[in-house]
């Protein structure tokens, strides 16, 4: 009752035999109407929950509209109608009965059990003050329960020891809950705060199904194992809202048993059904690059394919970039040893406590001596206390972290490295480690590294953004692959003179590049494998690093020679919309099939044609430089009512996902929420407090008035809550 007869309105009813399908035009008519997805036929809500099994039996519609399901749409007109009948029928008792039930105040057990109104009130702050605690614990991620709540803990948990504190400094507070207070109305059990939480949890999903309003949507999805070792599916919808922005909502979070293309599939379509969404309004999908989630034959995104065609994968852009990142740390063997090199003195110079202090301690006092002595200037937020971090290949910008933290520290590195030496008992590696950091060889590729994997940083960082949109991120994708190019061209001379400098500053010996040296990994014997100093680290190090990055890239980032990536590219406002194509916008309706009827197919170039006139008539647009500045632009003017064909290219090219983070950060919420000593947690109670935890903007606009009314509606109470003042 609380959910309401289901009504899915967005979506696409087949034709039977005879061409005629269910019309949805029926559910604002007949708001008892529900229809079933599976079986293709309607019910009768009211008739379903409260027929009269034995009464109502030979009744018309009684089998049709609660048991066999009502198919025959051609009739529809007259049997819906017939179906509800006179002011007596079998119909509207069951809907008296719906109504009878829905309002608590109506039942027998309120009339026999009469509350005062002084003690409906009390319940009221009882109730307004547990939902109180729980929306605040929620919104900050932290338990609830303790592991002693008796009245003699010292620590009862966060929500009771809040309610003592509450009630300390609230004596409206403390009488409701110490004087008059039944014990079965206490508002503070473990299933009351589930209850509160999940009512909180269903408001905030309310908020967003509303916000999407029956739109199209796309998925990004990504499946991590949780603390209590079990693996876990968040899925975050992406859409444009009325005011053309792009927004990404966290959905909901599910424990998937089996981790199968065919099972993550079920449960995804079990989370959208469960929010009334459905599979054919879904425009996009983004996942990682897992085998059972992008699978050209078996993955989830084709399984999902072969239901809706229009569900377009993309692989996500950041996890593609940290793909070549790590490959170009293993282009070749001088780049894949230097890498080796940063394990060993990131593990030799934080392998203790000891060693870590010794660490911290002599960069701060080098800090302090550079800022007396003018060398650094000091700001706030500048020089904190840093530590060194070790690189991981699935941890999205930590070889750049760790490179620059290697720079920064540099002198306090090589000083613990020779303590280290001097102090361990048994041989170490950190004495030859010193050497090693103090070579020409290992400053240029640490240099050349920091000025590629910047360029990268920065890329990732954009990716990452919620509301970034594919035609930006493939302008991106191109304009750093340029980057390159000029850096390969341009780059070395002053790379050479930052090295240089460097090694001046730190007493290292910098090698005459006309010197003859080996090739790397090979023999000096006989003088065949021998080059300059200066063709090692121009060709053989810096020409094949960026060589292998570039190629690294049009390897990774094949879509965006796409025909779909390449038409949508064309809507790119920048430079007065040069690169707009009436042809290959046009082209968009016949791979969009659904979205575009034959007339609109028709008229889409015209309506192109006027509209790129348009736009660079109006000053207004040419403030534009992206994709969503356009689509929010075209809102705010009202141009998207006078152009809807061509505003539906650019939502279609919106929804289009980008990258995960979205779900690569719900899953540092769950880290957050659920820890070691909350392994427990089951999982509805771990989904409602990840939904207002991570959607805590929404969370916070809503009225918790009307989460209270739901809360109280949700089952029969014990106490009613007192009725609400009459307006005049």
């Amino acid at each position: 009752m609380e959910r309401g007869p289901t009504q899915p309105s967005s979506h696409v009813f087949p034709r039977g035999e005879d061409k005629r399908r269910f019309r949805k035009e029926w559910f604002e008519k007949y708001n008892w109407l529900e229809y079933s997805l599976v079986n293709d036929k309607a019910y009768c809500f009211c008739c379903y929950l409260f027929r009269r099994v034995g009464v109502d039996d030979d009744k018309f519609g009684y089998d049709a509209f609660t048991k066999e399901g009502f198919r025959q749409w051609k009739n529809a007109y007259l049997a819906l109608p017939k179906h509800v009948g006179g002011s007596n029928s079998a119909h509207n008792r069951s809907r008296a009965a719906f109504d009878d039930f829905d309002n608590q105040r109506a039942s027998v057990k309120e009339k026999i059990v009469v509350h005062t109104k002084e003690a409906q009130k009390k319940y009221e702050t009882r109730v307004d003050t547990s939902l109180a605690i729980v929306s605040y614990i929620a919104l900050q991620g932290e338990p609830f329960r303790g592991h002693d709540e008796s009245e003699t803990s010292l620590n009862k948990g966060n929500f009771l020891e809040f309610l003592d504190w509450y009630k300390l400094r609230n004596e409206e507070v403390r009488q409701a809950f110490e004087f008059a207070c039944p014990k079965n109305a206490k508002m503070t059990s473990g299933t009351i705060q589930k209850e509160l939480a999940e009512c909180c949890a269903q408001a905030v999903t309310k908020v967003i199904k509303e916000e999407m309003s029956g739109c199209l949507f796309s998925i990004l999805v990504d499946e991590s194992r949780d603390i209590s070792v079990k693996e876990q599916m968040a899925i975050i919808v992406r859409y444009v809202n009325k005011k053309g922005q792009v927004v990404e909502r966290f959905l909901g979070i599910k424990h998937v048993k089996l981790t199968t293309s065919e099972a993550l599939k079920r449960a995804i379509v079990e989370v959208l059904s469960a929010h009334g969404l459905t599979i054919a309004k879904i425009r996009g999908q983004g996942y990682d690059g897992a085998s059972n989630m992008r699978g050209e034959f078996n993955g989830v995104q084709k399984l999902i394919r072969d239901e809706n065609p229009y569900a377009f994968y993309i692989h996500c852009f950041a996890h593609q970039l940290q793909l070549v990142v790590v490959s170009v740390s293993k282009c070749c063997s001088s780049i894949e040893d230097f890498f080796d090199y940063v394990d060993m003195i990131v593990s030799s110079t934080s392998a203790s406590c000891k060693r870590k202090d010794l660490l911290i301690d002599s960069h701060h006092t080098i800090v302090l001596n550079k800022l007396d002595s003018g060398d650094i200037s000091s700001g706030r937020g500048q020089h904190q206390e840093t530590s060194l971090p070790r690189p991981g290949d699935t941890r999205w910008g930590s070889h750049y972290r760790t490179l620059l933290r290697i720079e920064t520290m540099w002198d306090s590195i090589i000083e613990v490295l020779q303590v280290v030496h001097d102090e361990e008992r048994n041989p170490s590696r950190a004495g030859g480690l010193v050497p090693t950091m103090e070579s020409f060889s290992f400053v240029f590729i640490m240099k050349m590294m920091l000025q590629i994997l910047r360029i990268t940083n920065e890329l990732s960082h954009l990716l990452q953004k919620k509301d970034q949109n594919i035609v930006e991120a493939m302008s991106l994708v191109i304009d750093v692959k340029t980057r390159f190019n000029n850096l390969r061209s341009e780059g070395y001379e002053p790379l050479l003179e930052e090295v240089k400098t460097f090694c001046q500053e730190n007493d290292i010996p910098i090698p005459n590049m006309e010197d003859s040296v080996p090739r790397f990994g090979r023999s000096r014997k006989g003088g065949r494998n021998n080059i300059t100093q200066d063709h090692y680290f121009r060709v053989d190090t810096f020409f094949a690093t960026i060589d292998a990055i570039t190629t690294e890239f049009d390897h990774r980032f094949n879509e965006v020679s796409s025909e779909l990536l390449t038409c949508f590219a064309c809507l790119d406002p920048r430079d007065s919309f040069s690169n707009f194509d009436v042809n290959k916008l046009a082209r968009l309706t016949d791979i969009y099939l659904d979205d575009f009827s034959f007339d609109d197919r028709k008229r889409i170039r015209d309506q192109l044609e006027t509209f790129i006139i348009h736009v660079r008539r109006v000053e207004a647009f040419r403030a534009c430089y992206d994709l969503a500045s356009l689509a929010m632009k075209m809102v705010e003017l009202k141009r998207h009512e006078i152009f809807p064909l061509v505003y539906r290219l650019i939502e279609l090219a919106l929804l289009l996902p980008v990258a995960t983070a979205s779900v690569e950060r719900a899953f540092s919420a769950m880290k957050i929420i659920k820890t070691e000593l909350r392994n427990k947690m089951s999982d509805g109670w771990l989904n409602d407090l990840m939904v207002v935890y991570i959607e805590r903007e929404i969370f916070k606009g809503i009225d918790l008035e009307s989460i209270k009314k739901a809360f109280q509606k949700k089952k029969d109470r014990n106490m009613q809550l007192p009725k609400s003042p009459r307006r005049n």
